[in-house]
């Protein structure tokens, strides 16, 4: 999957603000913040992979970044709680065999621009859209003016036609980025893991700590989020697993307070990585999460927490993943 971005002025490599040739290539389009790439998303994306190979076009996911909610709403307060960082996102879309993400760099400026200027100047005349696919309540521009019934009006004009898909469900349940937000949230993992599709995944580069874990036997990575804006799940502890130097383990989580040695009221997300040993400074982690495994508590000793994480442990290893 190649990977350029816009900036409202330029195509440029991925990354950098150097210029690239990009010609004009017969495509198919889909356009979406897809913050999770879920279940619903990736219905989406099969069927734009599957009719560009049928049309011979390019298929061609169309996202934003920072998210327009970072812009839109000014200076929000906290984070926005996404589902996937960028590189997250890249990396779940890597796997759909998309031809091309094209990544706009979401601005104020670029916020203003309408939605037939934006499908006329960058879908059509910048990416060379022939077909454009969009779920049925999706809507973008200025002011989410844009919608599929504004596509089918230009469809005709410009040369493209247009498919909106239906809903999906899982049982009777509306399929949406807020619903799986929801059940996170109430550290239901296994039910946010199957409106993904896939482990939810949190990532980041190991930071030192103050390695009270190494003196009670459970020595763990201290993790610095790669985007502040991350949701992070209900606080507590989880079964996680990552990968490392080609080999799976499994990994016990901790997210919240730590209020048995900590005061300060500030969130951390620590991992005990079982049968691993080895200094892991400065290197980026990814953790896929499966199981929420108990609350977090304050113990009244540090061997009361001790006690706990054995049986913590031993929880952890019963399970297969």
């Amino acid at each position: 999957m190649r990977i350029v971005e816009y900036d409202n002025h330029h195509v440029c490599s991925f990354g950098t603000a150097s210029p690239v040739e990009f010609p004009v290539v017969g495509s198919a389009v889909t356009i979406g913040s897809f913050d999770g790439v879920h279940k619903g998303h990736r219905m989406i994306i099969a069927r734009l992979v599957a009719l560009a190979r049928s049309r011979q076009l390019r298929s061609v996911v169309v996202t934003f970044e920072p998210h327009p909610r970072r812009v839109l709403k000014g200076a929000v307060t906290g984070p926005l709680g996404l589902l996937t960082t960028l590189e997250e996102k890249i990396n779940l879309l890597s796997r759909e065999g998309v031809d091309l993400l094209f990544v706009v760099r979401f601005t104020p400026d670029f916020a203003r621009r309408s939605s037939e200027d934006f499908i006329r100047n960058v879908l059509v005349n910048l990416i060379g859209a022939k077909s454009i696919i969009i779920g049925y309540d999706h809507a973008f521009g200025r002011d989410r003016s844009g919608s599929g019934t504004t596509l089918e009006h230009l469809g005709g004009e410009l040369d493209f036609d247009v498919e909106v898909l239906d809903e999906l469900l899982i049982g009777d349940e509306h399929f949406s980025s807020t619903r799986i937000r929801q059940l996170l949230a109430s550290g239901l993992i296994a039910e946010a893991n199957e409106f993904l599709g896939s482990p939810y995944m949190i990532s980041g580069v190991v930071v030192d700590g103050d390695k009270r874990g190494r003196e009670i036997g459970f020595p763990t990575v201290n993790l610095q989020l790669s985007d502040p804006d991350k949701l992070l799940p209900r606080s507590g502890v989880y079964l996680a697993r990552t990968e490392l130097d080609g080999r799976s383990f499994k990994v016990m989580m901790n997210i919240g307070l730590r209020p048995t040695v900590s005061s300060e009221g500030i969130t951390t997300v620590e991992a005990y990585i079982l049968g691993y040993s080895g200094t892991l400074y400065g290197r980026t982690l990814k953790f896929s999460l499966f199981r929420f495994i108990r609350e977090e508590r304050k113990f009244t000793s540090l061997d009361e927490l001790k006690n706990q994480l054995e049986k913590d442990k031993k929880t952890v290893e019963l399970y297969s993943i």
